[in-house]
């Protein structure tokens, strides 16, 4: 399936680019989040239309993400769990936990969906570096401690 993409998506391509799909993947994700049309000749028209409106648009939603990332820069959060003796938690710390400390912190609305653990769930307590992506083009770090809960 030939689609144009309305933004960015990451590993797949830029605004106006034409891009082929799996058939599902388009008919059941990107054409109803509105992140892309089809590729006929009617659409390429009304693309080319509204392209300086929808790079003006995208060009706002990277700075409205570029200032999120500004407020996590250097961002340290702590996160305390309970652990044996040897430091191994009896849980873990996922991703709605570090998104729920950072909001604490920071008033920033992060989601769950854009912290990137990409080694999976911590599971002893120490010092971790995560990614957080806020946006196609926007990544910021973010150090998170989990200490042991007394």
């Amino acid at each position: 399936m030939e689609l144009i993409l309305l933004e960015n998506i990451r590993n797949l391509g830029g605004l106006g680019d034409k891009v082929n799909v799996r058939s599902g993947y388009g008919r059941n994700y990107l054409i109803p989040q509105g992140k892309a049309v089809p590729a006929n000749e009617a659409n390429v028209k009304a693309f080319e239309e509204r392209r300086t409106e929808l790079e003006a648009k995208a060009k706002e939603v990277v700075a409205a993400a570029q200032a999120r990332a500004d407020m996590l820069a250097e961002l340290t959060v702590t996160i305390t769990a309970k652990s044996s003796d040897e430091g191994k938690l009896f849980g873990s710390v996922g991703t709605r936990d570090i998104a729920e400390a950072v909001n604490a912190v920071v008033e920033v609305a992060l989601e769950k969906s854009e912290v990137l653990m990409p080694e999976g769930a911590i599971h002893s307590i120490g010092e971790y570096d995560f990614s957080i992506s806020l946006h196609s083009d926007v990544t910021a770090s973010v150090k998170v401690v989990v200490v042991i809960e007394e």
